[in-house]
């Protein structure tokens, strides 16, 4: 739901590019399900290699997840800058069909490869989960919300609010002027509630497939 710590690894290892070094950037931890997001292949439980098993699965509902994909999916959320070679080793695929399979998943929004950051180190000291309860229609505030830049998250859910907002801001001061010039001035928005992070327990990306 925030930005949050990642593995890595580059293009060299194993003598074979990577996700990420195809992308182009200082890539860090797949997320798949936020992409939104959120039976797991038998390699990435030991099973071995997966090459005589591919057409066994049904596709899932995006159309794309076979033993294979999602095997690959579950290795790249473990590491996402494994090299290509490295994840063709272990789903029994050639290093240009991975490459293909990962290309694929990423234009359907099945997953991202993202650099992940700590918010701290990048001078954000704030962080905060806000409650929005809204009249009128709930996607229409959401979309509004959404061009916040210092929004990385919304949820339309049930429960007591309407929406979930992450926010990440620099300071207090910061999260005032958020809550008070942007949040609450979007029409449609009827009250709010902010719940400040105070230290973080747990977060993973790390869920596998279905």
């Amino acid at each position: 739901m925030n930005p949050n710590k990642a593995g890595g690894g580059d293009g060299g290892r194993d003598g074979g590019s990577s996700p990420t070094a195809d992308a182009g950037d200082n890539l860090m931890r797949v997320q798949a399900g936020r992409v939104d997001p959120r039976g797991a292949a038998s390699v990435a439980r030991g099973g071995g290699p997966l090459g005589s098993r591919i057409a066994r699965t049904s596709p899932g509902p995006s159309g794309l997840l076979d033993d294979a994909n999602r095997a690959i999916i579950e290795s790249l959320q473990r590491d996402g800058r494994l090299p290509y070679g490295t994840i063709a080793d272990e789903v029994g695929l050639s290093e240009a069909a991975v490459r293909r399979r990962v290309q694929r998943l990423r234009e359907a929004g099945v997953m991202q490869i993202v650099g992940v950051t700590d918010p701290l180190q990048l001078g954000f000291h704030r962080q905060a989960m806000v409650g929005v309860r809204v009249e009128g229609d709930v996607r229409l505030v959401a979309e509004k919300l959404s061009e916040l830049e210092e929004v990385d998250y919304v949820v339309m859910c049930a429960g007591s609010f309407d929406l979930l907002v992450e926010v990440v801001c620099e300071d207090d001061d910061a999260l005032f002027r958020l809550l008070n010039d942007s949040v609450r001035s979007v029409p449609g928005v009827r009250s709010t509630e902010s719940f400040v992070y105070l230290k973080l327990a747990k977060q993973t990306y790390s869920w596998g497939t279905r």
